[in-house]
């Protein structure tokens, strides 16, 4: 399905212009960024030394307990670690040994070949927020979500050109037993888009369940030698990796299927209350996620993931979107590219519980720090509030928006004859204005980027219009979104196959509410 069509010629006027302009703008979309500026980098080569010995000590004196299973004891023991009971210990240099193994870059594949979206290097992957309870929106408040609402989310994702992926669980169907929701949500993630997706990462089993979907979509040939789904997997920290990790993110290798691993630092909580300490701790934790991957299969797709968070010592909340952990950010970015790996980090991390000026604020601190520290893919993209307890329609499309404008931002500044326009300056000359001239008219259609959401207008035309605020015109957006909305085609034995498959899972348990 095309982004965009064409206005008819049947538009006139101001509307015609601004249809023309918007069409230009999403043919400016691309199946992934390519950045054209610099990461920031903030720490020297001491520092980040020194922050590498400390994860080493907490690796080699501490360790990390990986928790009912045995297998993943197993492949530690072959590999040459110290094992006591469930604690591993490695010696200094033997992760990053092990990690030569892992690629640089992968693509994941799409059932789309167009938007299939190459993981790594200057590239950059916006997926949707994942994983909350809860949705929300201004009409009906908050409330639990239902498969309805998911499908409404990968809808919206797939209807919006600045999102690049389909994401994985954007909030939970509660409405569908918890062992068998996964069947249905990557079912709908097929269905309804046609972009790459995450599958179930909950139980082993689910993830075995994900990666057949995936083999049905793909074919079972190409799926054994291209990564064509993704699971995304959680440190418990601090220093532990439990079974249901270890055992999913192990499917998913094995089956050269791409890994996300992530711990989830919680700032005095979860690992130190400084920055330093809380970095040093995911950089040993993630180093072993991504290691043990490897051992499960040498060259299996890894992204080296990170997700720091601060929190209130007063109510001992997390709070998201504040500077320690953009800054951090950046220095996790420094240090997975001193291991050659690709990068998940940051997104729209909001603490606020409206699609308000804290939510916009929170959302840019984490996301310009997402985009200047180098990540190469990056969850909670959209729709992120609450603390991640809620997905918010309207916040979605306001994040989306902001995606728009990241992909402005990452283009850089583009230097040539055209660009330069010293010919405009010849046919303008001093003290007159651009408006007319040959140069504009050839460039303006795509000279900025045009926001679907903000209000440009003069304040009195505002005012006429029913003084709206951004949620408003967010609300009135994603409505219309669904309403427009067309499924990209599916191949109908595909399908039949799909829906064979989760209707024979599904028939083979009872339902779990827990």
């Amino acid at each position: 399905m095309s982004i965009a069509q064409p206005p008819t010629r049947s538009r006139s006027g101001r509307a015609s212009r601004r249809a023309e302009r918007a069409v230009a703008s999403a043919h400016g979309a691309v199946p992934y960024i390519v950045r054209n500026i610099p990461t920031y980098d903030v720490l020297g080569e001491e520092n980040l030394q020194r922050i590498e010995h400390a994860a080493d000590r907490i690796l080699a004196e501490t360790g990390i307990d990986f928790r009912d299973d045995e297998e993943a004891l197993e492949l530690w023991r072959r590999a040459g670690a110290r094992i006591s009971g469930l604690n591993v210990r490695f010696e200094p240099g033997m992760l990053r040994e092990i990690l030569k193994t892992a690629p640089a870059q992968f693509t994941q594949h799409a059932r789309n070949p167009a938007k299939s979206v190459r993981i790594g290097g200057k590239n950059l992957v916006f997926a949707p927020s994942y994983g909350s309870p809860f949705v929300m929106d201004l009409d009906r408040g908050r409330r639990f979500g239902t498969l309805e609402d998911f499908e409404n989310f990968i809808k919206l994702g797939q209807s919006s050109p600045w999102l690049h992926h389909s994401g994985g669980t954007i909030c939970e169907p509660t409405d569908i037993a918890v062992n068998k929701r996964h069947l249905d949500m990557v079912y709908a993630h097929v269905k309804y888009s046609d972009r790459g997706f995450l599958g179930s990462v909950t139980q082993a089993d689910r993830a075995e369940d994900s990666i057949e979907m995936a083999r049905i979509v793909f074919g079972r040939e190409f799926a054994d030698t291209h990564c064509v789904i993704m699971g995304n997997f959680n440190v418990n920290s601090p220093l532990v990796w439990d079974g249901t990790m270890t055992k999913g993110l192990r499917a998913y290798a094995r089956a050269g299927q791409g890994v996300v691993l992530v711990p989830f630092i919680l700032g005095g909580a979860m690992g130190p209350v400084t920055t330093a300490g809380a970095i040093a701790q995911a950089l040993a934790e993630t180093m072993a996620g991504c290691a043990l991957a490897q051992l499960e299969r040498p060259g299996a797709p890894v992204v080296f993931g990170n997700f720091l968070s601060s929190m209130s010592l007063r109510s001992g909340s997390p709070t998201f979107g504040t500077p320690e952990p953009a800054i951090g950010s950046m220095v996790v970015g420094q240090l997975a590219r001193r291991l050659n790996l690709p990068l998940r980090c940051a997104g729209n991390f909001s603490n606020s519980k409206l699609p308000d000026a804290q939510a916009m604020m929170e959302g840019t601190m984490s996301m310009l720090s997402a985009v200047q520290c180098g990540a190469n893919f990056v969850l909670h993209s959209a729709g992120f509030l609450d603390g991640l307890l809620s997905m918010s329609y309207e916040k979605f499309v306001m994040d989306t928006d902001l995606c728009g404008a990241m992909h402005a931002y990452l283009r850089g500044v583009v230097v040539d004859d055209n660009t330069l326009a010293v010919d405009a300056f010849a046919e303008v000359g001093p003290g007159n204005h651009f408006f007319g001239c040959q140069h504009t008219l050839a460039n303006y259609e795509t000279a900025f980027w045009d926001s679907d959401l903000s209000d440009n207008e003069p304040f009195e035309k505002w005012e006429a219009g029913g003084q709206t605020d951004a949620a408003t015109r967010a609300n009135a957006l994603w409505k219309k979104r669904l309403a427009e909305y067309q499924a990209p085609e599916l191949d109908p034995g595909i399908d039949e196959e799909l829906r064979d498959f989760v209707s024979r899972q599904k028939g083979a348990m009872t339902d779990q509410w827990y």
